[in-house]
């Protein structure tokens, strides 16, 4: 037993389980899941942006299919130019921008889930 009551000795067996948070520190996940302002506003921002992509990929959808038909009307007894323009003229850049739209996307949310994930 100690002599003093005082003198006590304290065993630290490892690093805290919990480090205290600062003041001003704040989880974006937390404010998300709790729905606040600031939670709501980056959830916001991720729609926007998501929003934008979705919009320009349908300008240069109807830049590339809208004036198909004028295409198509100057040529009224050409049927194979009406099928190489469908198949070969049209598809492949259905597909790329396909492509680059799911490829967007993805970057966004990785983007996003990135900014929210505890550091």
């Amino acid at each position: 037993m100690p002599q003093d009551p005082t003198e006590r000795r304290v065993v630290v067996t490892g690093p805290p389980r919990r480090a205290r948070r600062a003041f001003g520190y704040y989880r974006p996940r937390t404010e998300i899941d709790e729905q606040t302002t600031l939670g709501h506003t980056y959830v916001r921002s991720l729609m926007r942006i998501q929003l934008r992509t979705g919009l320009t990929v349908f300008a240069v959808l109807v830049l590339l299919i809208g004036p198909l038909p004028l295409v198509l009307a100057a040529a009224p007894d050409a049927r194979r130019l009406e099928w190489a323009v469908l198949g070969f003229g049209l598809y492949p850049p259905l597909v790329l921008l396909a492509r680059w739209y799911v490829r967007r996307a993805e970057r966004n949310e990785r983007d996003f889930v990135r900014l929210v994930e505890d550091r």
